[in-house]
């Protein structure tokens, strides 16, 4: 963190990932919560010698006679192992702002098998960090950190209460045994059931005793022992056939199916309910599960699937993995965050793995994709779609895994109006970049990535050309943004696209004669500013009172002062949002809620 970012951040706003203490002589007590919250999240900085006034905050400093005394404590502290439960090395920075000095330390991120960080050698004792926030883990959240944190596997334990013989569907196993051996030939064929799983570690030996593993009861089983190992459901599929941001979670959806049942039949259900809505129908071979002919957005979809099939938490029995298929979208969210950084799952290697067997077993039949290219894959069939980039949300808090294939073009008209008006020659991964940015108000490396089939290298050679012709700006803390001049060459219908294009224009229709004259203000001075589906994302959102880091965190966005000034702001001077605390704006316990006339902008804009 530079000296300047760290200026920026202080102006009078709390990061998921900053946290400042007076600490003027002393170490705060509550600092080893904050310690806590970010070992077990993503990591990040805690400042010593700031303090909150009026509102904002501001260098207060370290009392100079205590500023080694201060340091060595705290680094003493998180090296002994006493008052956490894990040594944490961080990294302190000192910084001087107007003639006071200020302590600065990252926390890093610890790795999942050294989580949970906590206190004073409880457990419960551990935290974890939401929006601006230490919050204590929950029962159920310590339990999915001590999953993850074992050195074995949840699915390759042996189930001991089970019958082999009656717990195998048949049929199930015959269609994997067929698939196997058309697939690797090379491989010498067992016909008894018992002894192929037995081959491939799906029976194994416990106590003199041959048990089947839980990854076999969730591969091959009969559907009551699905559901006696999985008490709640394998996936919850649903069909809504709407736009998400015109979507109440109060409407019912329009098809919908709830699968109890092993993971292969689930998955050949999730198949045929695509044939029949995809871009192009088709009938799925039973037998090979493939075609020549497969609609371009297979492959998207298949890895996409089969990553909720095989990567989420079946230890987590009070969260069930869902799919929900908007016109616009595809959602598909469960339960257990990947163990890699965002920028990691675009590599081509092996990654850590929660469910080795079950993820060996889709892989040895073709249905994935080499070990670490399933999201590359996604990326890449998107890109050739000429799509938005797929938005992932690993929520290392939250312990979940979201991923979001957006239906809408890239180069939207605007765009290539705007591309065709340019006196400079561009690559077609460079052209993607500047599309991206058009939207997107600030991006890093890894979300240009995103939209170059997730080369992170390529994505650097592209935001370095851009910066290099002055389209771009770099940014603090490693993030790009189109330079004001750049911006200003877009019209507001430049920055919209189609698909945000259309709801406007609904919404406007409906206005006319329909709403009171304060509702019809609102309405344009927002849709002039934010486009319509941000607009409904914030209001729904705002329905409760949030912070701002809150609300970043919900579009996805990084930088404070294009949140403020794009986003934010626009949408309290059309009074679409209003302050919680009105006569102390910048107080740091400010929250943001739906006014009454945003209300009922969300209740047009859904109908």
């Amino acid at each position: 963190m530079t000296k300047d970012e760290l200026i920026s951040r202080m102006k009078g706003y709390e990061w998921t990932d900053f946290e400042c203490k007076r600490a003027q002589r002393d170490v705060p007590k509550d600092v080893y919560s904050t310690v806590s919250a970010f070992a077990n999240t993503q990591g990040g900085w805690l400042l010593f010698g700031v303090t909150e006034k009026n509102g904002l905050l501001e260098a207060s400093g370290v009392d100079p006679d205590a500023f080694d005394r201060v340091q060595n404590a705290f680094l003493t502290t998180l090296r002994s192992g006493q008052k956490l439960n894990q040594i944490v090395n961080a990294t302190p920075y000192v910084y001087d702002i107007d003639g006071k000095r200020i302590l600065a330390f990252h926390i890093p991120e610890l790795e999942r098998h050294r989580k949970p960080v906590y206190l004073n050698g409880n457990p419960w004792d551990s935290y974890i960090r939401r929006a601006a926030r230490d919050e204590r883990v929950t029962d159920s959240e310590l339990h999915r950190f001590l999953r993850d944190s074992s050195r074995s596997a949840w699915d390759i334990e042996g189930v001991t209460d089970i019958e082999v013989e009656s717990c195998i569907d048949t049929e199930t196993l015959r269609w994997y045994q067929d698939l196997f051996y058309r697939r690797n030939p090379e491989q010498r064929q067992v016909d008894d059931s018992l002894e192929f799983l037995q081959e491939w570690n799906f029976l194994i030996q416990q106590n003199g005793k041959r048990v089947l593993t839980r990854a076999a009861v969730l591969l091959f089983g009969h559907d009551r022992y699905v559901r006696g190992l999985l008490p709640r459901p394998v996936l919850d599929y649903q069909r809504i056939d709407t736009r998400f941001d015109a979507w109440s979670a109060d409407e019912r959806w329009h098809d919908r199916v709830i699968f109890e049942e092993n993971l292969f039949k689930t998955w050949r259900g999730l198949v045929a309910k695509y044939s029949r809505i995809a871009e192009h129908p088709f009938k799925v071979d039973p037998a090979t599960m493939r075609r020549n002919d497969d609609p371009p957005d297979y492959i998207a979809f298949r890895e996409a699937t089969i990553n909720m099939l095989i990567h989420q938490d079946y230890g987590d029995h009070n969260r069930k993995a869902s799919l929900k298929w908007f016109t616009d979208r595809l959602i598909f969210w469960n339960p257990g965050d990947a163990f890699a950084t965002k920028a990691q799952l675009l590599e081509s290697n092996e990654k850590d793995i929660r469910n080795p067997l079950i993820v060996n077993a889709f892989r040895r039949i073709g249905l994935s994709d080499q070990a670490g290219t399933g999201i590359r894959s996604i990326l890449r069939n998107w890109r050739e779609l000429g799509r938005r980039p797929p938005l992932i949300n690993n929520d290392k808090a939250g312990k979940s895994f979201e991923l979001i294939l957006l239906q809408a073009p890239l180069m939207s008209e605007a765009i290539q109006r705007f591309l065709k008006g340019l006196d400079i020659n561009l690559t077609a991964e460079q052209a993607t970049v500047l599309a991206i940015a058009s939207i997107q108000p600030v991006l890093d490396v890894t979300d240009a990535a995103m939209a170059l089939n997730g080369n992170l290298a390529l994505a650097h050679h592209a935001l370095e050309y851009l910066c290099n012709q002055q389209l771009f700006i770099a940014r603090e803390n490693s993030t790009y943004s189109l330079t004001e001049l750049t911006r200003s060459r877009f019209d507001q219908a430049e920055k919209a696209e189609s698909m945000d294009k259309q709801v406007t224009g609904q919404v406007t229709g409906q206005v006319t004669g329909q709403v009171t004259e304060d509702t019809a203000q609102v309405t344009a001075q927002v849709t002039a500013q934010v486009t319509a589906q941000v607009t409904a994302q914030v209001g729904h959102y705002c329905a409760e009172p949030r912070s701002a880091s809150e609300i970043m965190s919900e579009l996805g966005l990084k930088h404070w002062k294009t949140f403020q000034n794009n986003y934010l702001n626009p949408l309290l001077e059309a009074g679409f949002l209003e302050r919680t605390i009105p006569d102390k704006p910048q107080s740091r316990f400010q929250r943001y809620k739906t006014t009454e006339q945003g209300q009922t902008f969300l209740k047009q804009n859904r109908q």
